[in-house]
């Protein structure tokens, strides 16, 4: 019987754990959608990136590195939060991007201090 409350216990305690750590993990801040969309091909030269997180972050420890087919970096200008949608980042370009393909790298830092980073691609015709 003192096995099986051991047992017991040792799962409650484990099931306990797994609550805490999955509730750390959805502290970060997600990358939920992004204009231009990941995958997308757009026809049209855009002349900012935007990308939606699911929670709000911090612009001043935020990021985006914009690179072209051949890996080059392409020119963007500072990372900015929206005014009224802090989970909201803008990248302006400091010029219409020409066609062809292109990955977007972000790092963002959510107001509660987790940093999470990822990348996606679009291309433009």
């Amino acid at each position: 019987m003192q096995k099986k409350q051991a047992f017991r216990r040792v799962i409650t305690l484990a099931a306990a754990g797994l609550m805490v750590v999955s509730q750390f993990a959805a502290a970060h801040a997600h990358l939920q959608s992004s204009s231009p969309a990941a995958q997308a091909q757009v026809a049209a030269a855009t002349d900012a990136l935007t990308l939606n997180f699911s929670e709000d972050i911090e612009a001043a420890f935020s990021g985006v590195t914009l690179l072209d087919a051949a890996k080059k970096p392409i020119a963007t200008a500072k990372a900015r939060v929206e005014a009224s949608q802090k989970n909201r980042l803008i990248v302006g370009l400091s010029q219409p991007l020409k066609a062809g393909s292109y990955q977007v790298n972000w790092h963002v830092l959510s107001v509660d201090g987790h940093k999470t980073s990822g990348s996606y691609r679009f291309s433009v015709k």
